[in-house]
């Protein structure tokens, strides 16, 4: 996601933001602009490129903008523009758009109980329910039916609020997921990833902390902790997988935390060989972690074509396994004949890995060494990534040697728990700490509730 505040060329600048977050997802984007008067939408399936392309922007002028990559885990999947976020509610009195990230582990009984009471919700998607409760609320103010709508959520979420006077942002009690405001000028800009504030020349201010409500208006800012405050619980995958490497997480560097997974690995778990190379593109700081640590030389073993998506985040298991042909291919004079430590970030299906093995023995090479920079995927997630059932996670149905052989590799290795927890948090003070559901089955806001 990627919010502006104050500046005149609000909806170009959101482009860009979202642009720079492309990563988080490629079903579909928009944008909502605010002139202070109306709200105007842009949105379309596809990437940003494509959807903007020939977008008018002359004709999406204003102040403020709120923009969103979708990338889903409830509903239709990706396959309506209907749920392309954000989405944009009007009425007589005022209109109001709403982007959300995660999950609202408690959506079914939230949309049953407002369809009980005469709501018509027009998508499938979990992120509208929030603004049917903003509007069923009966508080006097915007702030306060936010803050009553909010209590009644249960999961990980973080939502950008626009309306025609005020933008609002959101992160649930836990943190789980990341949101971080930077200055532009006079103004404010919101996003998932701090990288996104380097292409539009913002500079970072702080994090979005958990339970906080932030208003922003052109009489500035204003912080409310709605809900009581947590131990920070910064979803895990956010570090592994999902952010770029120039992003800083929790005042934590993506990269470094990444390349210190990768030593962590090679003190857990060396093997004699005579290369190391890295999965591109979120493996490759972690093997050059693994590589300094265990002294073995690092090489570009394994090159990605740029131009095809990201498989992990295909929305079918028949386009991951045909994303994953398309766009990696061996370097055959690098691996022939060598010991190959291969660095992977993650197993979570295990499509990719099993065929970059497959891959780098048919280019010769004499062992391919699996090392996994983070803990087996043993457990869904239900906080807004997609692997939301145990029989889809490989890890989970099969034991360590079996995996092994799954994939075809001559050995397969994990990163433990701890070692991760080591490479990431600094301290474990309240504003510290993260998510390993999916790797422990230890969840923070439980199932049950």
């Amino acid at each position: 996601m990627f919010g502006i505040w104050g500046h005149e060329k609000a909806a170009e600048l959101t482009y860009y933001g979202l642009h720079a977050q492309q990563h988080r997802g490629q079903e579909g984007t928009g944008i909502v602009v605010s002139d202070g008067e109306t709200l105007k939408l842009h949105k379309g399936l596809g990437l940003v490129n494509d959807v903007f392309k020939h977008a008018k922007f002359k004709e999406l002028q204003g102040h403020a903008a709120i923009g969103h990559i979708r990338y889903s885990t409830e509903g239709d999947k990706g396959k309506s523009v209907d749920s392309v976020q954000p989405l944009l509610f009007n009425s007589q009195t005022t209109s109001l758009a709403v982007a959300h990230s995660g999950n609202i582990m408690n959506s079914h009984e939230l949309r049953s109980e407002l369809e009980d009471l005469g709501s018509i919700l027009q998508t499938s998607t979990d992120s509208e329910i929030l603004a049917h409760l903003i509007k069923r609320s009966e508080q006097a103010n915007t702030e306060d039916k936010i803050v009553e709508a909010l209590q009644k959520l249960i999961g990980a979420y973080t939502f950008m609020i626009l309306n025609e006077d005020k933008m609002y942002v959101v992160t649930d009690p836990y943190g789980i997921r990341p949101l971080s405001i930077g200055k532009l000028g006079n103004g404010y800009v919101v996003a998932s990833e701090t990288s996104a504030f380097d292409i539009v020349g913002a500079t970072f201010e702080r994090e979005v902390l958990p339970g906080e409500l932030i208003v922003i208006s052109d009489e500035g800012i204003k912080s409310i902790r709605y809900a009581f405050r947590q131990q920070r619980k910064l979803c895990g995958m956010e570090y592994v997988y999902l952010s770029r490497p120039d992003s800083d997480l929790n005042h934590v560097n993506v990269h470094a935390s990444r390349k210190r997974m990768g030593k962590e690995l090679a003190k857990e778990s060396l093997v004699e060989a005579d290369v190391v190379t890295g999965v591109p593109d979120s493996s490759i700081s972690a093997a050059i972690g693994y590589a300094e640590q265990s002294g073995l030389p690092y090489e570009m073993g394994i090159i990605k074509n740029r131009y095809i998506g990201r498989t992990f985040i295909q929305p079918s298991q028949e386009l991951r396994e045909q994303g994953v042909k398309m766009k990696l291919s061996p370097v055959r004079s690098i691996v022939k004949g060598k010991r190959v430590v291969m660095i992977d970030d993650s197993i979570v299906r295990g499509t990719t890995c099993k065929r970059i093995v497959k891959l780098l023995k048919e280019a010769g090479a004499a062992e391919v060494h699996v090392r996994i920079a983070s803990p087996p995927i043993e457990d869904p997630c239900y906080y807004g990534i997609d692997m939301s059932t145990k029989e889809e996670l490989i890890a989970a149905n099969n034991s360590l040697d079996e995996l092994c052989e799954i994939i075809g590799a001559d050995s397969l290795a994990y990163l433990s728990v701890s070692g991760l927890e080591k490479a990431i948090v600094k301290d474990k003070t309240i504003h510290q700490g993260i998510c390993t559901a999916c790797m422990t089955g230890i969840y923070p806001v439980t199932v049950s509730e």
